[in-house]
């Protein structure tokens, strides 16, 4: 009976995964940029000159994609100064814990990964400007969430629930975890603007 009961789970873990990657990429989303209450403001807008910013972003992989938020200062129209990535992401270059990471947890990594801020792997991006005291709780948020987090697997904690977990400690509504990565931006800012 026990030996049913870990094949089921081991079936039920092989379904989540296999159903979040159904549906195909489009081709990239136009960036939007928005304040924290989700009024539209022009992408290339001169009023974010050395403003603050959290971007919530996907890229195109050799997989189904990658969710991450990409943070810091803008300059004159719109350009990111020094930005940091953070994101969750099986801790090796290597395929195999990748692969693995569909079936059992494997240690996580949640900093910038190959790709991330190349504008021809982007997919999606929903670019909020923040007021300076409200950076600094965000990051404050993402410190202490790359501090706990420790492991990736794809179907229970993926990029998807770690940018998610970012979103809602800003007060925004997330989507489910098992979309794809674009459209898991997508949904998110559609949620979440007005």
């Amino acid at each position: 009976m026990k030996l049913a009961k870990g094949h089921l789970s081991l079936l039920v873990l092989f379904a989540f995964a296999i159903t979040s990657c159904q549906s195909e990429d489009k081709p990239p989303q136009p960036r939007f940029v928005s304040d924290t209450r989700g009024n539209a403001i022009p992408a290339k807008s001169p009023q974010q000159d050395g403003r603050y910013f959290i971007e919530f972003r996907s890229r195109y992989a050799l997989s189904y994609g990658h969710t991450y938020v990409v943070f810091g200062r803008l300059g004159k129209n719109g350009q990111m100064i020094n930005p940091e990535v953070s994101g969750l992401a099986p801790a090796s270059t290597d395929e195999g814990p990748y692969i693995l990471g569909h079936f059992v947890p494997v240690p996580a990594e949640t900093g910038a990964s190959d790709g991330d801020l190349e504008e021809q792997y982007r997919s999606a991006s929903w670019r909020v400007i923040l007021t300076e005291a409200e950076y600094n709780k965000t990051v404050a948020f993402i410190r202490k969430l790359q501090a706990k987090s420790k492991f990736w697997q794809a179907s229970v904690y993926n990029c998807n629930a770690f940018t998610g977990e970012i979103a809602r400690s800003m007060g925004y509504e997330t989507p489910s975890i098992w979309l794809r990565p674009q459209e898991f931006v997508t949904k998110l800012r559609e949620m979440n603007v007005g």
